[in-house]
């Protein structure tokens, strides 16, 4: 098992929690602690962690009085949103429109993190994307493809949960010529909109975003893996993103062929 805490650079580290299904499956969670310009701090996501990785987070924060905000990003990331404000009780809670309604007793920033008013608060140090062509908060509580994605300029790091996902195979599989896998959520054909022109949108904004964030060198992708040391990697995230993109494109086809 990996470090429960990666540190991917000076100012960013990753922390790897834990989150079984059915009591059983362990698939794994992540949220990620991150220093801006102005030497505060901010935890992307909430998980659960353990004593030694609570007194690193201490050790860096000055037991946590340097923390500014924890920001929940993904709209179905609910499980772990009240012991980590109970952790760290004196930050701002910044949640989705689907926390607020679903946690309506914590103490709420009222601007929502998908609203672009709430990207420009945090615009000195961070980019943020909301994907487009499909249902941010879906209907059907099983499809969690879409989440805010954020790039943290300094670290050249995309923090993802779900829409997203990268898988680091064991070393035994890679003997046989298997590769590590990224690709996007596998619940896309649930995600789209039922509208004309869904697919369209979600194809130029992955493109736009491979674009836009090609500098980036490093992943952090919720229940999988992180993918680091871009340098020494065959394809670089710009080309993982398009490549992934390209894999889904009978999904995005069949789509309009039916919506328009």
């Amino acid at each position: 098992m990996s470090d429960p805490i990666i540190k991917i650079a000076d100012d960013f580290w990753n922390i790897r929690g834990s989150f079984k299904i059915g009591g059983l499956i362990d698939v794994g969670t992540q949220a990620s602690l991150v220093r801006m310009g102005n030497g505060k701090y901010v935890f992307l996501d909430a998980c659960t962690f353990n004593s030694r990785v609570k007194s690193e987070i201490d050790e860096i924060t000055r037991g946590g009085e340097d923390i500014e905000a924890i920001i929940n990003v993904h709209p179905f990331h609910t499980v772990y949103v009240e012991k980590m404000f109970e952790a760290y009780p004196q930050v701002s809670l910044y949640g989705t429109a689907r926390h607020r309604s679903l946690l309506p007793d914590l103490p709420w920033e009222k601007i929502s993190v998908e609203d672009a008013r709430f990207h420009a608060t945090f615009a000195d140090d961070f980019d943020f994307s909301v994907p487009r062509g499909v249902d941010f908060i879906s209907g059907n509580d099983k499809v969690h493809f879409s989440s805010v994605l954020v790039y943290h300029r300094p670290s050249k790091t995309i923090h993802v949960d779900d829409t997203l996902m990268y898988i680091r195979l064991p070393i035994a599989l890679r003997l046989f010529g298997l590769t590590d896998a990224f690709s996007f959520h596998p619940t896309l054909d649930k995600a789209l909109e039922k509208r004309a022109g869904a697919a369209s949108d979600f194809r130029n904004w992955a493109t736009s975003l491979a674009e836009r964030w090609k500098e980036a060198t490093s992943l952090c992708a919720a229940h999988t893996a992180t993918l680091t040391d871009i340098a020494k990697r065959s394809l670089t995230i710009e080309e993982r993103i398009l490549k992934a993109l390209d894999k889904v494109s009978d999904t995005l086809e069949s789509h309009a062929k039916k919506y328009g």
